[in-house]
This record gives C-alpha cells, structure tokens and sequence, in this order.
C-alpha cells in the first residue's frame, strides 16, 4: 500500500469559502493547494517573515506557484509609498484556498518587510519608483 499525501483538513462548517469539498469531487482540478496543511501553512508563513532580500522574496513567490499554485503579486501601491504599508500585495482568487490562509500570507510578508525595509527599497527600484531620487 502507498503512503497517501497529507492534504488539509477541512475547515469549520460556516467558517470558510474554500470549496474544498467541491474541488476534491471535481476531476481534473488542481489539487495543490490542499497540499498546505496547517503545519506547512505555519512553516510557510515563519519562512515569509524571515525573507533577507529582495531576491528571497522573488524565489518564494515562484516557490508558492510552482508548489501550491499561488499567484501572489507584490508591487507598489497606486498612491504615495512612506512605509510597508503602502507595497499592495495581491493573492489570485484560487479554488481550495482557505480564507484566513489568503489573509495571514500578506500579513507575514508585510511583518517580513517592516524588519528588513531593504527588501521594500529594492522593490520600489524595480518599479522605476526610485529613479529621479
């Protein structure tokens, strides 16, 4: 017998709009999101909040898509930037995604940029933000 993968385990009935259970029925689907148990959800998130750099950051978003499926877009904001607040970060809307996953993995990414605001620096350059200054 083979060892099955671990997947998430469903979420409180009315606590959740992840449609796990439709996207299990359904063939065909991506199932890679459900690959992110708790545990690796918590591994995950501790790994965002510790990035060191701008190239770091970059590895990890390609990471979550070629992993999880996870389309994350960082850039700056549409109005005037004074701190990591103003860095718009955007999770693609994708079935089996539980809400308050969709919720921490901004939130560890902004505390991982409050600590190292080089990270937010060299973002603002690679958008041409920084380039009269």
């Amino acid at each position: 017998m083979t060892p099955s993968i671990p997947i998430r385990s469903p979420c409180p009935p009315g606590a959740c709009n992840c449609d796990r259970e439709r996207l299990l029925e359904t063939p065909g689907t991506d199932l890679r999101i459900l690959l992110l148990t708790r545990q690796e959800e918590k591994r995950l998130l501790d790994r965002l909040e510790n990035l060191q750099s701008l190239s770091d950051l970059e590895r990890m978003q390609q990471r979550m898509f070629d992993q999880l499926g996870i389309r994350l877009e960082i850039a700056p904001g549409l109005n005037e930037v004074r701190s990591h607040r103003g860095i718009r970060i955007h999770i693609e809307e994708l079935p089996g995604m539980c809400r308050k996953t969709r919720q921490s993995i901004p939130a560890a990414i902004r505390r991982g940029l409050e600590k190292q605001p080089e990270i937010i620096y060299g973002l603002l350059n690679a958008h041409d933000l920084l380039r009269d200054a």
